[in-house]
């Protein structure tokens, strides 16, 4: 039998976007969403505008042409990256030319990365030759964050560090881990995972609960240890039954309400991914667009 589709139908297949990329002038690409003025005061946005100096524009913004006024296009994808080339005064930008106007987004189906997985790019970025100082002026952060990611996992124990590789950990837990023998580290990842409680708080007391065998000589054992006593690892066991009640009589009305949600969620992204309606939206009704765009916009229920 052959599996084989029949000569030719591949190239019956509709691609998304024009195969070449474009130079457009920046002027002449109209946005579909409304810009907060605040966004250009998270670290985010900074970041995105130290990439740009120093790397340039890795990811290229996606435009539609629109049809009703020539030689221009209405954005799809990358409004903060139009904006800080806007900053930088910047007067075109290469884009990916999308062939209908379906908004589309790089970042909409993935997940961020976790701490763990930060570390090993920036391993790997130095292994290839890239300094310290260049990596965190490319991040927009201080060369010391840098050098404290790239020895993230030094005294940490594979198994552990396997348990929290896809988990969103403050760089704290990290810290907090090397001050226990391996056995006891993977205890404590466990822990933390079957929790689900990932807090720099539950850390410290796992730490503080942790016998004097299964830790780790250190100057800072003594000082973290001290910190936290039994009376109030007690407490903190009882706010942790107390949370686990409250949350038990929330399950009723958890999955409805999620439900809910993720309909109304997934129904106003389609409704925005249409240019037309974007556009009268942002024209007759702007409030209802910024708070459509943040329901739209959640990236996670939970």
């Amino acid at each position: 039998m052959n599996l084989m589709p029949p000569s030719g139908s591949f190239t019956s297949m509709l691609l998304g976007f024009e195969q070449k990329t474009r130079t457009v002038p920046i002027e002449s690409i109209i946005p579909t969403k409304i810009l907060k003025p605040e966004i250009k005061l998270t670290n985010k946005y900074r970041q995105i505008v130290s990439s740009i100096e120093i790397v340039g524009v890795i990811e290229m913004p996606a435009v539609v042409a629109n049809h009703d006024k020539p030689d221009t296009y209405f954005l799809l994808d990358g409004l903060l990256r139009i904006e800080a080339l806007k900053d930088q005064g910047k007067t075109e930008v290469e884009c990916l030319i999308s062939i209908d106007d379906e908004a589309y987004t790089y970042n909409k189906r993935l997940n961020r990365i976790t701490a763990v997985q930060e570390h090993k790019m920036i391993v790997r970025a130095i292994e290839r030759g890239a300094s310290e100082e260049q990596i965190a002026r490319a991040l927009n952060v201080n060369p010391a964050s840098i050098r404290q990611r790239s020895h993230l996992l030094d005294g940490i124990c594979q198994e552990a560090s396997s348990l929290l590789e896809d988990k969103h950990c403050p760089l704290v837990i990290f810290e907090l881990l090397k001050q226990m023998k391996p056995l006891r580290q993977m205890e404590a990842a466990e822990l933390m995972a079957g929790q689900g409680n990932y807090t720099a708080g539950f850390a410290r007391a796992i730490l503080a609960a942790t016998p004097e065998d299964q830790l780790i000589a250190s100057p800072r054992k003594a000082q973290n240890v001290g910190e936290i006593t039994r009376e109030q690892i007690a407490r903190l066991e009882r706010e942790l039954a107390t949370i686990q009640q409250r949350t038990r009589c929330v399950e009723e009305s958890y999955g409805a309400d999620n439900l809910t949600l993720t309909v109304t969620k997934t129904y106003l992204a389609k409704l925005l991914s249409r240019t037309h309606i974007a556009r009268w939206l942002n024209e007759k009704r702007p409030d209802y667009l910024a708070e459509f765009q943040s329901i739209a916009d959640i990236s996670s229920i939970a």
